[in-house]
């Protein structure tokens, strides 16, 4: 007795295991998108603002495009990111024409920057955060991302980065080619795939950027305002939580220090956490294995399309 005692005594004493506290923000690129393969523009934005609304997610970012609207119904873009707003989410910058820095000039790339911010400065919700269009940073052109980087700094703007993706937007591409082709997709098998991929993506990148910082900081994963985001969100947000993610705000994710990381690696592009492994010298790979075009879609041919299974 006396021994279970002491045993029992020694187990209080010895310190609890840290609970891995996994949180992320979302945050939506490319917005306002054109229509797609499934929805319109209006029924992609009312589909996910009640996909946030009915899981309860915190606010989100949506990264604006100002020159896209229009594109597609007039002023409907406007309309439309008014519409994510006033649902409790916030805006940001994402540049006027969506160019890659590493093509054009580093004050030809501000001045675009500049033009949209001038546009959404005005409107409510809007957040001082800037997301460059492909995560391109200038690439290996240190010169051009050095430039811009004080141009950012000069301007009040903060980087709104990613950590986390797994190239939703070909998972949306692979899809409306499908349908545009007449295959037969198996909706439910897209979703399962739209969703375990991210899922994963967002399990790969908390590791790796616990790795490059030692500590483990709120995960920002990275969709874009698609017709797949407006089919499968709901059930996105929810296996996130069963697989241990608290989902927080942006404006939780973006107070973080990470913020004024400006890593130094040979070519500035792609997700912070990949950029961060790089600069401390972890090996690759340094991103989500399906951000590989060719073996994505070969997944996707297998499972959605079920080509070459007998199906």
């Amino acid at each position: 007795m006396l021994h279970r005692l002491i045993l029992a005594l020694a187990l209080l004493l010895v310190p609890s295991p840290v609970l891995a506290d996994k949180r992320i923000a979302l945050s939506f690129d490319d917005v306002p998108r054109d229509r797609g393969g499934f929805f319109t523009p209006d029924q992609r934005t009312a589909r996910i603002i009640a996909a946030l609304k009915a899981t309860r997610a915190p606010q989100a970012v949506f990264f604006v495009v100002p020159g896209q609207i229009g594109h597609d119904d007039g002023v409907g873009g406007e309309r439309r990111i008014a519409a994510y707003v006033r649902a409790g989410n916030v805006i940001a910058n994402h540049s006027w024409s969506h160019r890659h820095l590493s093509e054009i000039g580093a004050l030809a790339f501000l001045d675009d920057l500049d033009k949209a911010h001038a546009w959404l400065r005005q409107r409510a919700g809007f957040r001082p955060w800037f997301r460059f269009p492909y995560l391109d940073e200038g690439g290996a052109d240190k010169a051009r991302r050095d430039l811009v980087r004080a141009g950012l700094a000069r301007r009040g703007l903060a980087n709104g980065y990613v950590t986390a993706e797994s190239s939703d937007w070909n998972i949306e591409a692979m899809a409306a080619e499908a349908k545009a082709e007449g295959k037969a997709i198996d909706r439910q098998a897209l979703g399962r795939l739209y969703v375990r991929w991210h899922v994963e993506a967002a399990d790969f990148a908390d590791g790796l950027l616990q790795q490059a910082t030692g500590r483990q900081p709120a995960q920002v994963m990275l969709l874009h305002e698609t017709d797949m985001a407006a089919l499968y969100l709901a059930d996105l947000i929810r296996a996130l939580r069963k697989d241990g993610w608290t989902i927080v705000s942006a404006d939780e994710a973006y107070a973080d220090p990470l913020r004024l990381e400006m890593p130094d690696v040979p070519s500035a592009n792609g997700t912070l956490t990949e950029a961060l492994a790089w600069q401390k010298g972890l090996p690759a790979p340094r991103w989500y294995r399906y951000n590989d075009m060719k073996l994505a879609r070969a997944v996707f041919a297998r499972e959605v399309l079920h080509e070459g299974t007998g199906q």
